[in-house]
């Protein structure tokens, strides 16, 4: 079919955006139930305590107060622990260690915010204040918070059963092929630096309701949450020792994620299971002074990259070793987002045939670390072009001409990484020769000029980067012919922010020529999409669209025959066009909705069809996309404050097929922003006597705002890949992964009149003023 106004590749707005902006949103706090109770939860202020009592009898006497419980009542009611989602093969073959986590804390307590006690009252006001009235004796124990320190015999032992607190040592890729590259190489480049820990702050705080049906002897769980049938599943088969099918999990609108409501958290077990026990509706939502010590928190990683060279400047080798900050607790996909997540695309877009992969995770006393924006691969991406700037750096070498004389060819393709990653596609050097174009490289020198003239530092920094599309590998999708004459889209994916709703429709659009504005669509319900992989890694539309057309074409191929039937032709002879079936060389014709309302009376069918024009698609994923694109950053650097302004931001992406640019271009724009705000801004402080969250809240935590931005300017250079029918590869993590080292690139550029080579982030006037006032004395 054609390109309409509607179809794919067209700039549509956002249909979702309607609602959103009137109002009309219906998210988790939206919604309430008759005799419902509200929840709150005591949490630890301690990170590594013995809990030897807990007193709740002045907090039961709270007027409005219907319980307060604690971990005894929940292992008194059989209650499974919260269970990870992912495990990791130890480098050794043996499984990563996973501790107990209970959903009320028991004897122990592992980090502040840790849930110890759970009220449930007729008010939200008389559940604060019965929380206040709960004693606990705890016995403080010394923690270790800094990820650097946990590691070894020396520091608090959180676990007796994980030495060391080494959760896992895993590794990926040729060590022997690295060993015998780096001891050949001409030169060694090595860059010991942070991954900085971030804390996700998405604008709806998390929150969750539960239901209880004594009939059916089943739970309905309300979740501001990313995914559905893996909580589902999860929660059932793990905490609540049934079967899926009798957990319900329904997501309304989301108002954002970002990975930190894709997992399963304490709250979600203990209101399902409140419910069950005092038979009544239990709601609670978090504070945003809660949702700092209790959501999972994103990166904090201690890395060494080392590139080896020949003497020409081509790579022969790359070894990076991680130390990764796991937290407390195994949260859902914690141990696993360390490890293959930054493998698969460690090396880069460079011809790199030799790379090796080290990870240790490790236990603190801090609130456990899961997927952020990214998930691995911004830590990946920031390393390899970190340690490019800084080779560049040691060999007096143009930092683009090192990049360029190192390029994967298009001509390599498909290409087998080091790591056994396969690109079927990417030009490079062509999407970065775009991007300084764009970016007006050759005027950067006057531009320099100007701002050394107000006494400004300016830096450029450029960061070429790939990424891999990852989650669950397989989706379904179906569309449902309405009564009405609608059509409804029903995805297994889960949209929190990315317009699902617009693209879904445009690819049915396209495909069958259905009135886009009669397409809508629904997702996060368990009860009425029977599966789904839901959101994570940038793989909606490669698996969610792609089952969006298996669909289609089972709708095609059923339409054409009923047509044939009902025209008395061949189903050869019908062609389908604008959403309507026609024999070919006639003014014969049927509108699809028209003949899913004939298909619903068996009567008028043909032997061998079932009933109905709906379809179910199915579609797994046979290999990665690899979406891929170049970032140019500016900064300018006040020497005197150490305040650093980012004054110019350019990119350019290869996303394969574009379904919608102005969709697409608006979640290079939120990666972005939140790639900036991890370099220049957000820095999570823990106090290392304590454990207590320093930055705790937004007096301490500097999140990005619209005036810490410049516009961002994004071009597409589309190279479609061959490894799903729409030729998508996935944009929603795409600008974090850019930003980070092109940021930070731009900084130590600007730094370099003070022989300053490497800042590690957050790049705050502080460390940038200290960095500053370090390299002048030592030059004086």
């Amino acid at each position: 079919m054609a390109a309409t106004r509607f179809g794919i590749g067209q700039p549509v707005r956002r249909v979702e955006d309607q609602r959103f902006l009137t109002g009309q949103g219906r998210y988790l706090d939206d919604i309430d139930f008759e005799g419902q109770l509200r929840a709150r939860i005591l949490r630890s202020p301690y990170a590594h305590a013995e809990i030897r009592g807990i007193d709740v009898t002045a907090a039961a006497a709270v007027p409005g107060v219907a319980a307060v419980l604690t971990g005894a009542e929940v292992a008194a009611d059989g209650l499974g622990d919260i269970p990870p989602g992912a495990l990791v093969t130890n480098r050794d073959g043996s499984a990563n260690y996973v501790p107990s986590r209970p959903a009320l804390a028991r004897e122990r307590v592992r980090f502040v915010g840790e849930p110890v006690a759970l009220v449930l009252a007729e008010s939200l006001e008389a559940a604060r204040d019965a929380v206040e009235q709960i004693v606990v004796d705890y016995a403080e124990l010394p923690p270790v918070v800094a990820t650097e320190e946990a590691l070894g015999p020396e520091a608090p032992q959180i676990y007796p059963e994980a030495p060391n607190n080494l959760c896992m040592d895993w590794e990926k890729g040729d060590e022997a092929a690295t060993e015998a590259a780096f001891a050949a190489a001409a030169r060694v480049v090595a860059l010991d630096h942070v991954n900085s820990r971030v804390v996700v702050n998405p604008i709806e705080p998390r929150g969750c309701i539960g239901l209880w049906d004594p009939e059916r002897e089943g739970y309905t769980l309300y979740n501001a949450g990313q995914a559905v049938h893996g909580i589902a599943r999860m929660l059932a088969t793990a905490v609540f020792k049934t079967t899926p099918d009798k957990l319900r999990v329904i997501s309304p609108d989301v108002g954002g994620g970002f990975g930190t409501k894709n997992f399963v958290y304490p709250e979600l077990a203990l209101v399902l299971w409140a419910a069950r026990r005092l038979g009544r509706p239990v709601k609670w939502i978090a504070e945003r002074t809660e949702g700092f010590v209790s959501d999972t928190q994103g990166r904090d990683h201690v890395m060494r990259a080392e590139l080896a060279l020949a003497a020409d400047g081509r790579f022969l080798a790359l070894r990076v070793t991680s130390t990764a900050n796991v937290g407390a607790y195994v949260s859902t996909f914690g141990a696993m987002i360390p490890t293959n997540p930054v493998a698969v695309v460690l090396g880069g877009v460079y011809d790199i045939p030799a790379v090796h992969y080290r990870v240790k995770g490790v236990f603190t006393n801090t609130v456990p670390v899961d997927a952020y924006r990214g998930a691995g691969r911004p830590e990946a991406s920031y390393a390899i072009e970190r340690l490019v700037d800084l080779a560049a750096l040691q060999l007096g070498v143009d930092p683009l001409e090192l990049r360029r004389r190192n390029f994967i060819k298009p001509e390599a393709m498909p290409y087998t990484t080091g790591v056994g990653s396969v690109l079927d596609c990417g030009e490079f050097e062509r999407i970065l020769d775009r991007v300084l174009e764009t970016s007006e490289q050759a005027g950067f020198a006057a531009r320099r000029r100007e701002s050394e003239g107000r006494g400004r530092l300016r830096g450029r920094g450029f960061a070429c980067y790939f990424e891999a599309t990852l989650g669950q590998p397989r989706e379904k999708t179906e569309v449902r012919f309405e009564e009405d004459g609608g059509v409804t889209v029903l995805a297994g994916t889960m949209s929190n922010g990315q317009g699902h709703e617009t693209t879904y429709a445009q690819i049915l659009h396209q495909r069958l020529g259905l009135d886009f504005e009669r397409i809508r669509f629904q997702q996060g319900d368990t009860g009425q999409i029977a599966v789904g992989g839901g959101h994570g890694g940038s793989r909606s539309m490669q698996l969610g669209g792609s089952a969006l057309l298996a669909a289609a074409d089972i709708i095609e191929e059923k339409a054409k025959r009923l047509a044939g039937h009902l025209f008395e032709a061949a189903p050869a002879d019908i062609e389908l066009a604008e959403g309507a079936c026609r024999v070919v060389g006639t003014d014969l014709k049927i509108s699809l909705p028209e003949l899913a309302r004939i298909a619903r009376d068996p009567a008028r069918l043909p032997a061998g069809i079932e009933p109905g024009l709906d379809a179910l698609g199915g579609y797994e994923r046979q290999a990665n996309t690899f979406p891929n694109g170049a970032h140019v950053a500016e900064v300018e650097i006040d020497p005197e404050t150490g305040a650093v302004r980012l004054v110019a931001y350019h990119v350019v992406d290869d996303f394969g097929t574009l379904l919608n640019p102005m969709i697409t271009a608006g979640q290079v724009h939120g990666g972005v922003a939140q790639g900036v705000g991890q370099a220049l801004l957000e820095q999570t402080v823990f106090d290392r006597e304590s454990g207590q969250l320093l930055s705790g809240s937004f007096m301490d935590y500097c999140m990005p705002r619209a005036d810490d931005l410049p516009a961002i300017e994004v071009v597409f250079e589309p190279v479609p890949t061959a490894t799903n029918p729409l030729g998508v590869k996935g944009c929603g993590e795409a600008g974090c992964i850019g930003a980070l080292p092109a940021v930070m690139n731009a900084v130590v550029d600007a730094l370099a009149p003070y022989g300053i080579r490497h800042l590690d982030m957050p790049a705050t006037p502080e460390r940038v003023w200290n960095a500053i006032r370090a390299a002048s004395r030592a030059a004086e």
